[in-house]
């Protein structure tokens, strides 16, 4: 019986090791992928850097690739992109979490049950149809609602995207409420708090790491597009404004990579690289904001036990 029992307990326990090993040999081809994807946009996007210049490349003004005497400055794509992805948050991230609220704590279940079926449709839908509806619909609308000549442009593109950032948000927002323990409300509502106070005092505040997580998403998911932004934002490397063609860093690397040679390649891939970096400064901006008000709230918090001691 008890050599029984021993085989079964090394059977479990040579099960677990060998499960072990096999995520952790996922866990670091995610990280070698990473690695691979950086080291090989460094060594690809520098050249262009060194002939063109640093202040030059980033700060110049104008991109004119195909030209006789060509001139490379990314400036417009970096301000475009800035412009285009703060307007998508700024639209996207309230209604995103007002919905996830919404859905969260006050909807009925058949509501919510109709509600996140279309969030769910709305995540599957291709960047190519956000696009081609946005280019048929939102476009020609901005045209004649502003009367200007052409409604390809920015103000069309960080529509597009804020609504294409919405289902990330919802979802992990979502989710992230839904994890909240019900304790936590009883004892606010119990205190004398009424739902609304309950749910924005208590609930999101304890769920802030997942709805982080959700604006860190929706912000990839926004500077990372390129197909229905260059169907709706006319593509032109003009100085961002709200009712001008425009072309973002993505849409820049899109649309000249497919007859790009020599240098002009080479700067495309320089344009990559600062990209990448971009999307990395961000998360990393995020998260140390993130882990800085939980530090915050942690010493408050010890502070006041101190006290009551």
């Amino acid at each position: 019986m008890k050599n029984n029992k021993s085989f079964a307990d090394r059977h479990k326990k040579l099960t677990e090791d060998i499960i072990h090993i096999i995520f952790l040999i996922f866990g670091l081809i995610t990280v070698a992928f990473v690695l691979l994807i950086t080291v090989y946009l460094i060594i690809a996007g520098i050249p262009a850097i060194r002939k063109i210049g640093l202040i030059k490349f980033l700060f110049g003004t104008k991109w004119a690739s195909t030209a006789a005497e060509p001139e490379y400055g990314i400036l417009p794509f970096i301000l475009t992109s800035i412009y285009g992805t703060a307007g998508a948050i700024v639209i996207g991230v309230p209604i995103g979490f007002l919905t996830s609220v919404y859905l969260a704590k006050i909807a009925k279940p058949r509501v919510r049950a109709v509600i996140e079926s279309a969030v769910s449709l709305l995540a599957g839908i291709p960047s190519v149809v956000y696009g081609l509806v946005g280019m048929m619909v939102l476009v020609p609308g901005i045209r004649k609602l502003f009367n200007i000549p052409d409604g390809a442009s920015l103000l069309a593109a960080i529509i597009v995207l804020a609504i294409m950032i919405l289902p990330s948000i919802i979802k992990v927002s979502l989710t992230a409420l839904d994890a909240v323990p019900k304790e936590y409300e009883d004892a606010s509502l119990a205190l004398g708090a009424n739902p609304i106070e309950t749910y924005f005092r208590v609930s999101v505040p304890a769920a802030k790491s997942g709805i982080a997580a959700a604006v860190v998403l929706g912000v990839g998911r926004a500077i990372g597009e390129a197909m229905a932004v260059m169907m709706v934002s006319g593509n032109v490397p003009n100085m961002p404004s709200l009712f001008q063609s425009v072309r973002f860093l993505t849409t820049a690397v899109a649309s000249e990579m497919s007859y790009a040679a020599g240098l002009q390649r080479q700067a495309l891939f320089s344009i990559a690289l600062v990209l990448f970096l971009f999307i990395m400064l961000i998360n990393a901006l995020l998260n140390f904001f993130l882990k800085r008000s939980r530090g915050t709230k942690e010493k408050h918090s010890r502070k006041r036990k101190e006290a009551s001691d």
